[in-house]
């Protein structure tokens, strides 16, 4: 059994699945999941009450060192020491071309190594959380840039915090918008899809857009590119570095 957890910038999401793993297989078949927020972190040792110990624990952690302190004290009910994971120039078939490889996100990195298991053609590889990452991942496995910018949420927050007469208020997604809501929820969500799209075109014509994220599903019905939504790649590529 491998335990795998994905810490994020607003939640711990964690999954737990049984040996062996296929490495085409999508979704991996979790024998139990979860999540909690980042303030709710006390929580998950009950979450765990597993019938065995997990043989293997895997981490990816972008939430700061404080979180990983906490978390560290809950895992200490397992017999196995958690492995947290960074970026590196080459694993599980991903090249890493960053100027500084070790400055990847381990997030992005563990979504890059499950996009190439479960798709080993070109595809754009995409987060849609608190911030969206858009990441191009070539055919032969080279991981060759991508984007960071704030996720939906984040850009509306900006517009009601550093402006005077913008709110903070959930429109509706509309191709013409005449009401500032619908103009502030339209405008936030086009410029998501907009980056995703810009990127697509540069991938080869069996080019696919695997896309993850609390965001995922709402997106996926809006890109005029072709879509796969995973239920969480961070996991996925967990599993398989741990695997691998």
């Amino acid at each position: 059994m491998i335990l795998a957890i994905d810490c994020g910038n607003s939640r711990v999401k964690w999954g737990l699945c049984g040996r062996p793993v296929d490495a085409a297989a999508s979704p991996i078949d979790w024998v139990a999941q979860g999540a909690v927020a980042i303030e709710q972190l006390a929580q998950l040792p009950v979450a765990w009450a597993f019938q065995e110990d997990p043989e293997a624990v895997v981490i990816a952690n972008v939430a700061g060192q404080a979180v990983a302190n906490e978390l560290a004290q809950g895992l200490k009910k397992f017999r196995a020491a958690p492995r947290w994971i960074a970026s590196s120039a080459a694993q599980c078939g991903v090249i890493n071309t960053y100027a500084d490889p070790a400055r990847l996100g381990a997030d992005r990195w563990a979504a890059l190594i499950a996009a190439r298991a479960l798709h080993p053609r070109d595809c754009l590889v995409v987060m849609a959380g608190t911030a969206t990452t858009i990441d191009v991942l070539s055919g032969n496995g080279e991981f060759r840039g991508g984007l960071i910018l704030p996720g939906e949420r984040l850009m509306k927050q900006a517009l009601a915090e550093r402006t005077a007469g913008l709110p903070l208020a959930r429109g509706v997604v509309t191709d013409t918008p005449r009401d500032t809501g619908d103009a502030i929820e339209t405008g936030c969500f086009f410029a998501q899809l907009g980056a995703i799209e810009r990127m697509f075109a540069r991938l080869s014509a069996d080019g696919i857009c695997l896309l993850s994220g609390g965001a995922a599903g709402r997106m996926a019905e809006h890109l005029n590119i072709p879509v796969r939504v995973v239920d969480n790649l961070v996991l996925e590529g967990l599993v398989r570095i741990a695997t691998g």
